[in-house]
């Protein structure tokens, strides 16, 4: 890292707009008209993560619009978007089946930084993840500290004016595609769990670094273990205080708890199973209409509820562990669905390819995008003890 406080760079919005000025309809008019002329020659609707090669253009159409860090404020070069607006931008990118980027800098470090990070640390690493130059990974989850983070055992130790790492991390998104990577770690076994943890960043290449990839249920390799063995960083690599870093992940884990408990999956899984409906006829069917009416009700009794904590977001008010709630209702809802289209697909839910190239009727892709949501960013499990420890106040079991 060699930028200094001095070197801070300001990011001009002059050729943006100010999109929070705009109404929602006008704004969602503009995102649609972005997306016709800037998508690129890349696949639509495609229920698996893409890899960094074959999403990079559309990460750089982003990128060179001034629109890869949607929520970011101006100076630093992100179109400051409110959460309703950033909601909107999303719904749109769905509805035309834009393929997800690498979001992982955008979306978590970029913020964390500019309220936790040394001005060095955000003059150097923000402009890299706007330029696509830098595209991260997050090494939270290990074999034994998955939806319970405060049992991290990856240990970092601080040795002169380096960090010297030992451990490993699993589940990581993507991580064979990244070239930095921001852990918890372990810095002092003598207090309790959640005190003695650091966050710290670390480029991909270092010596010590093994990826080993994890293929999925569908043959994809969309996550990857991560080996540490004797990885040495700079003492600057640290975030924030020594073993302040749990306070730090809390406070990533209520943004990305509200998001992942966004309605967008379950309403595009709802409206692929009408489109598969529609496909073989049978969206009459009394019986079929009624299951489906069911569904909506609960996609839009989700819309309201997401809509409260994006209120609270808006507000500035903290998450607190009643977004469990959130977290859990989505995630199921988007199994359900998924498990009607299986129903529904009859025969067809037994291929791997969807039926005539057509995405959106590939029932089995969409069952297995919904397995892993009742796990990933906290298990349905996890989430049920926190809402009844620490909203019901009820005694442990």
């Amino acid at each position: 890292m060699s930028a200094s406080p001095s070197q801070t760079p300001v990011y001009p919005a002059a050729d943006l707009p100010d999109f929070e000025a705009m109404s929602d309809d006008d704004f969602r008019g503009r995102v649609r008209r972005f997306v016709a002329d800037a998508y690129p020659d890349i696949p639509r609707f495609v229920q698996r993560r893409l890899h960094w090669d074959e999403v990079k253009p559309w990460y750089m159409a982003l990128s060179r619009a001034g629109w890869i860090c949607p929520t970011w404020p101006r100076e630093w070069g992100g179109m400051a978007l409110g959460p309703g607006k950033h909601l909107v931008l999303i719904e749109e990118f769905e509805r035309h089946g834009c393929a997800r980027v690498h979001d992982i800098g955008p979306v978590m470090l970029g913020p964390l930084l500019m309220k936790y990070g040394t001005e060095a640390q955000k003059a150097f690493y923000l402009p890299r993840i706007l330029s696509g130059e830098d595209i991260w990974a997050q090494g939270y989850s290990e074999p034994d500290a998955g939806s319970d983070l405060a049992d991290v055992r990856t240990e970092a130790v601080r040795d002169g004016e380096e960090w010297v790492i030992d451990g490993q991390k699993t589940w990581t998104t993507l991580g064979m595609d990244a070239n930095r990577i921001f852990i918890l770690a372990r810095t002092d076994k003598t207090v309790k769990k959640q005190a003695g943890i650091s966050f710290l960043l670390v480029p991909m290449d270092a010596a010590g670094i093994t990826v080993r990839p994890i293929r999925n249920l569908e043959g994809h390799a969309e996550f990857c273990e991560v080996f540490f063995d004797a990885v040495r960083v700079p003492a600057d690599s640290l975030v924030g205080e020594e073993n302040q870093g749990w306070a730090i992940a809390k406070a990533l884990l209520g943004h990305e708890r509200v998001f992942i408990g966004a309605p967008r999956l379950s309403g595009n899984a709802l409206a692929r199973l009408r489109h598969l409906a529609e496909a073989r006829g049978v969206f009459g069917d009394p019986a079929l209409r009624d299951r489906y009416t069911r569904l909506k009700m609960d996609v839009d009794d989700l819309a309201d509820l997401f809509e409260t904590y994006v209120d609270k977001l808006r507000g500035g008010e903290a998450i607190g562990p009643d977004v469990a709630m959130l977290k859990i209702f989505q995630s199921e809802l988007y199994q359900r669905i998924s498990e009607e289209m299986m129903e529904l697909a009859g025969e067809s839910a037994a291929l791997r390819e969807p039926e005539g190239g057509d995405p959106k009727l590939h029932a089995a892709g969409t069952w297995l995008a919904a397995r892993p949501t009742t796990i990933f960013g906290g298990s349905t499990e996890v989430m049920r003890n926190m809402m009844a420890r620490y909203v019901l106040d009820l005694p442990p079991g």
